[in-house]
């Protein structure tokens, strides 16, 4: 029989366990309102951010024109196939998933025709690194590859073709050396880009307007985000910002001429440089011999850089304003007008050519060896007398002289909107006693005042002090890129001429050195008269510089000419790496070239 102090007893234990598991209840219910209400927020975020990953979209690379919107630089839709193995995955390891890729490969082998770009290795790397982004396995299909895989009976799961945007150079190997080239971006040090966790595939300017108007050219990238799980498969992507398309740089450069320099330049190394002395535009700026841009197109791969990078001939070298040369008698006009600033000469003073040059020990022959007789200037400049610019060299001092090469810019970089451009050297006692450790001589000063010895220039320069001789004194920055249009945006602006200097010569000084010029040209004894052309005058300077070891008779070739010579539009500098003389090598060739620009086909001012 149960007594009622059982029953009571039995009771209490009921309600402790319901207590119990009420307060149980309760903690349950608080711990979830402190995970769901008080915390929700701050875990949703912290999922978010897990599975939620950024990828950076790059924009449409800018165009690069000339100044008539002649094209020089663009982009082209390359095809390529792709796969996304997020879609291919199979069940169970990722080894089974891999074997299924392969398998695939094998089949698109088929249809395609060209083995893929990819390997095992790539496969298992791109697992690990970019899977939510799509593995290009074939680049650059042509037509009939794309109709023979539109038209395959075959299920291809996670396979679709990838449009990728390609630079191109429509012209080819014109202006090669001005526009540059492009290669894979480099995203070890992203800075500001820190924050996205993938990278399609981007181009950046390795060399030239490409890498000098990088920033520009390349626009702005936009950004993509993609939600993917713990096994990396994405199931939503939106778009977080749109890229903004590079901007469009116009550069002073005329295709017509750059076509007429660089085939002036055919089967010889050199440099041409033709600017407009009204404003310095850089007109033409050819190097040979030359690289076919497009081939660095998509990858430049270390063959062909090695190749390239170890060819006697240096097709990369732009010789127009990373190489220098000793000028020869082209520096001539600028002896001549520091000698006529000096005081100490006139135009109609004159001496006597016999052949050679002989003072205090020193001996220097001219190129005639019979001699020229008595020369003043204007003849001195036309024959290019090494015996008379020896004589008012060493009459007019070489501080004049090292002042004057300063003042045209020589021994300075020009400022042209390129990378590793030279300096050149203006050499001097000082520069003479820390390198060669001894002071300036008698005939170092004779040297340099026929442009040899130390001295060294680039084609450009010179074709600055020539545009400079063609305006009456003016000297320009030379000015490559006239505009950088982007819509209105960041890098919206014009390049104004830009004067460097007035170099204040007096009129009857440049009036006797391009006197002299003039009859290089166009009188019929002129060493450069084999550059004269129908119906134009022009005013020019040959030249003729050894180089290499003494008496190996190895020289540059070299014409300056600015032409009409009343009112000039056009200054031009030429080098023959490897020449008999100014006149008879590089002269004939300036001819082609100044023909062309004046009478060819839709020539123009």
């Amino acid at each position: 029989m149960v007594t009622g102090e059982a029953i009571n007893l039995e009771l209490r234990r009921i309600r402790t366990i319901l207590f119990v598991m009420l307060g149980a209840f309760g903690v349950l219910v608080g711990a979830l309102f402190l995970l769901q209400v008080v915390h929700g927020h701050d875990y949703e975020r912290s999922l978010r951010n897990q599975s939620m990953r950024r990828i950076r979209l790059p924009a449409a690379r800018g165009r690069i024109l000339d100044r008539h919107e002649v094209c020089l630089g663009d982009n082209q839709p390359c095809y390529c196939l792709a796969l996304y193995l997020e879609e291919m995955r199979r069940p169970g390891r990722w080894t089974n998933t891999v074997a299924g890729v392969k398998q695939t490969l094998t089949t698109l082998t088929a249809i395609v025709g060209r083995k893929p770009l990819i390997t095992e290795d790539d496969i298992w790397a791109h697992i690990r690194l970019r899977l939510p982004l799509p593995l290009v396995a074939w680049r650059d299909l042509d037509q009939g590859a794309l109709a023979r895989l539109a038209e395959s009976p075959t299920d291809l799961d996670g396979v679709d073709v990838y449009v990728e945007p390609v630079r191109c150079y429509p012209k080819g190997e014109l202006a090669a050396h001005v526009m540059g080239y492009v290669g894979k971006a480099d995203f070890s040090d992203p800075g500001e880009d820190s924050d996205f966790q993938f990278y399609l595939p981007e181009m950046d300017g390795k060399v030239g307007i490409e890498r000098v108007f990088n920033a520009a050219l390349a626009g702005e990238a936009g950004g993509r985000l993609v939600r993917i799980d713990a096994s990396g498969f994405k199931h939503a992507e939106s778009v977080e910002r749109e890229p903004r398309t590079g901007a469009t740089v116009v550069l002073a450069v005329d295709a017509r001429i750059q076509e007429l320099a660089e085939g002036a330049l055919k089967g010889t190394a050199g440099a041409v440089v033709v600017l407009d002395p009204r404003n310095g535009d850089v007109l033409a700026l050819a190097s040979s011999p030359t690289v076919n841009p497009n081939r660095f197109v998509p990858v430049l791969t270390s063959a062909m850089w090695d190749q390239a990078n170890n060819d006697p001939a240096k097709p990369l070298l732009n010789r127009a304003s990373a190489e220098v040369y000793a000028p020869g008698s082209v520096f001539k006009p600028l002896v001549a007008l520091a000698a006529l600033e000096s005081g100490r000469v006139t135009p109609e003073m004159t001496f006597d050519c016999t052949g050679h040059f002989e003072r205090s020990g020193f001996r220097l022959g001219c190129w005639n060896l019979q001699g020229h007789g008595i020369v003043n200037m204007r003849r001195g400049i036309e024959q290019s007398c090494n015996v008379y610019f020896a004589s008012i060299g060493t009459l007019c001092g070489y501080e004049g002289i090292e002042a004057m090469a300063i003042r045209a810019g020589l021994g300075s970089k020009t400022g042209i909107a390129l990378d590793h451009e030279a300096r050149g050297l203006v050499p001097g006692d000082a520069w003479k006693r820390r390198v060669l450790h001894e002071g300036w001589r008698f005939g170092d000063t004779c040297n340099v005042s026929i442009g040899q010895g130390a001295l060294t220039v680039t084609p450009l320069q010179m074709a600055v002090v020539a545009a400079t001789l063609a305006n009456g004194g003016t000297l320009y920055r030379p000015r490559l890129v006239l505009s950088v249009d982007d819509g209105g945006g960041p890098y919206q602006t014009n390049m104004p001429p830009v004067v460097v200097r007035q170099m204040g010569w007096p009129a009857a000084a440049l009036r006797a050195v391009r006197g002299g010029m003039h009859d290089v040209v166009m009188a019929p004894t002129g060493t450069g008269r084999r550059a004269c052309i129908e119906g134009v005058e022009m005013a020019g300077k040959t030249g003729t510089a050894e180089f290499g070891e003494k008496g190996s008779g190895n020289k540059h070739g070299w014409m300056l000419i600015f032409a009409p010579f009343d009112q000039p539009r056009y200054a031009v500098a030429m080098v023959v790496d490897e020449a008999v003389s100014g006149g008879l090598t590089v002269a004939p060739r300036m001819r082609v070239l100044m023909n062309g620009i004046f009478h060819g086909e839709g020539a123009g001012g």
